[in-house]
């Protein structure tokens, strides 16, 4: 059911790093945005798998993690995503996939869920290290990075208070998120 997918789709953060998600799932994945709706119907995303634990390393230190945890840096090693999918726009096709990029990733992420796994849409990345260290072609622009591997902490929803939508985390590892009502939604 659409709606269990759904809460169990978190962005996760931590993963048990030895639990390996491998090219072919990857590929499982990406095969899921083909029944996307696609603007002007230009399928212009394109997707770099990584999955190669080298490479993997190599990905997560260009990539920023949770800004709302400022003493924070990221999961440490042993709680690294295993496998990544680099979103790319292919500037050949279009320049603009206007809402194509969160359709797709949020495609990927439930399709995730489903297999047992979990992930993190990334933005907050170093544009020109990663391209480098992925020997991306100058038309295919960095959109997004999806971290993806089997979660190892515990997310809770709760409701919001006072308008404070800034997630944060119990010494334990607990991370809260708040979540509105459905009436602070509907106008």
């Amino acid at each position: 059911m659409l709606k269990e997918l759904l809460l169990k789709n978190r962005s996760y953060r931590r993963f048990y790093q030895d639990v390996w998600i491998s090219r072919e799932e990857l590929l499982e994945f990406v095969k899921l945005t083909r029944y996307c709706a696609s603007g002007r119907n230009a399928q212009a995303l394109k997707y770099k798998p990584v999955s190669d634990a080298a490479m993997c390393g190599k990905v997560f230190h260009t990539l920023a993690w949770a800004g709302y945890l400022k003493d924070w840096d990221g999961p440490e090693e042993g709680e690294r995503p295993s496998a990544y999918l680099i979103q790319l726009l292919d500037t050949s096709i279009v320049e603009n996939c206007l809402c194509d990029d969160g359709i797709q990733a949020q495609t990927i992420l439930l399709g995730a869920v489903e297999e047992g796994y979990g992930g993190c849409i990334i933005k907050a990345f170093k544009n020109e290290a990663l391209r480098e260290i992925l020997q991306l072609p100058e038309h295919l622009k960095i959109m997004y990075v999806i971290a993806l591997g089997k979660p190892k902490e515990t997310v809770v929803l709760e409701p919001m208070k006072d308008g404070d939508f800034k997630y944060w985390r119990e010494a334990n590892g607990t991370h809260h998120v708040p979540k509105r009502e459905i009436d602070d939604l509907v106008i």
